[in-house]
């Protein structure tokens, strides 16, 4: 049975797009070389030998004469620098027209029908804010009046924060689902609603990560239900299932942690998962399985570091990720095929605390593939190629 891993290293770009000012990113963004840069140097022995060293200079990374895998750098086509887009393009959707962003906060008549249809009979913020820090300013009044918290930023995203000691967090995932019906109803073209329950711990509001949900638009038709349809499983470790509003996948499982992340997906591999306890409803067990599509989102470098312009986590955290890809390799068949890559920037090293437009590296290993120097590729949609040919040609 064939079988595809895509990891992604949520925002772990490597360059400024041409188009980046268009976005409103400075051309000096580069996620990775600039995180090497700051930590003097990052120890990714097993990227290296991928050939990561050879796309770039990257401080601390050599480039291999005899590297064991494919590498090269993808430019998006998509409008966008967020996660969504990123991850279907992955899958072969591309985005033209960029979701809608709300700078000055969300129109009257949205929030209007939020607290109606919700009840919760107010909201906080409703302006652009970093996540960390509009808790801490507003859980005093939040206790006071039980309103959640709604906010945004420069990516197409409801965000909607409750202590969840306050307000149960099935109450605050039925809110999210309310406020994603509203959005997709009226036709607001936002990308993400996102519940951010967070509790009081050691005196500081702290967002509980593992509790966190992402409701998508339910996207195109693309490469995961087409291996669904044909028999194929497709295994979303992480918020892969959220981004993709559970379309096209068969098994899924979130994460508190990326450590757990690349547990889950080591034991993927070593098909030590319990598929019966992760499976859907609707997957049928009894079919002949044409393969497996694994599917695997690292988020903390983005969430815990880069949007708290944490070069130093950042740094680390690549560094975790590394340590697990010689275990995974070790592990593959021979016809396996691990491909790693990232969706977009979050360079915590430049003003602000956004997402950046940047093209992103991508990593291929397999047993029976040659390596070779993949150059630039127009598209993250050379995945969902990759994904087609190997499962369902």
């Amino acid at each position: 049975m064939k079988r595809i891993i895509v990891m992604v290293i949520d925002s772990m770009g490597i360059g400024a797009m041409d188009d980046c000012q268009e976005f409103n990113d400075s051309p000096k963004c580069n996620t990775l070389k600039n995180v090497c840069e700051f930590n003097n140097g990052l120890h990714l022995p097993n990227m290296q030998k991928l050939g990561l060293g050879n796309i770039q200079d990257f401080k601390g990374l050599e480039k291999e004469n005899n590297p064991i895998g494919q590498y090269g750098t993808m430019l998006e086509k998509s409008k966008g620098k967020d996660t969504t887009t990123g991850h279907w393009e992955m899958t072969g959707i591309i985005s033209k027209k960029p979701f809608a962003t709300f700078p000055e906060g969300f129109p009257k008549e949205l929030i209007s029908k939020f607290i109606e249809k919700t009840g919760c009979k107010g909201v906080l913020a409703n302006c652009p804010a970093s996540g960390t820090a509009i808790i801490e300013k507003l859980n005093e009044e939040h206790h006071k009046t039980k309103y959640p918290i709604v906010y945004t930023s420069a990516d197409s995203v409801f965000q909607i924060a409750v202590d969840t000691d306050l307000i149960p967090l099935e109450v605050l995932y039925e809110w999210c689902k309310i406020a994603r019906e509203i959005l997709d109803q009226d036709n607001w073209n936002v990308s993400r609603v996102i519940a951010r329950p967070y509790k009081i711990i050691d005196g500081k509001p702290t967002r509980i990560s593992k509790d966190r949900r992402d409701y998508s638009m339910i996207p195109p038709k693309n490469v995961l239900n087409e291996v669904k349809e044909s028999g194929g499983r497709v295994i979303a470790i992480g918020k892969i299932e959220d981004i993709f509003s559970k379309s096209g996948i068969t098994h899924a499982i979130h994460t508190g942690s990326n450590k757990e992340g690349l547990e889950l997906t080591l034991d993927a591999v070593k098909e030590k998962l319990d598929l019966d306890k992760i499976a859907y409803k609707d997957f049928d067990k009894s079919k002949n399985c044409i393969g497996d599509f694994i599917f695997t989102n690292l988020v903390d470098t983005d969430m815990l570091f880069g949007h708290r312009n944490d070069a130093k986590g950042y740094g680390k955290a690549i560094e975790e990720i590394d340590s697990y890809i010689s275990k995974i390799i070790e592990n593959l068949k021979n016809e396996d095929i691990l491909i790693i890559t990232a969706d977009h920037g979050c360079d915590p090293t430049v003003e602000g605390t956004d997402h950046t437009r940047e093209q992103v590296p991508i990593l291929i290993y397999g047993n029976n593939l040659d390596p070779i120097n993949l150059g630039i590729i127009e598209g993250f949609d050379y995945i969902s190629k990759i994904v087609r040919k190997h499962l369902l040609s």
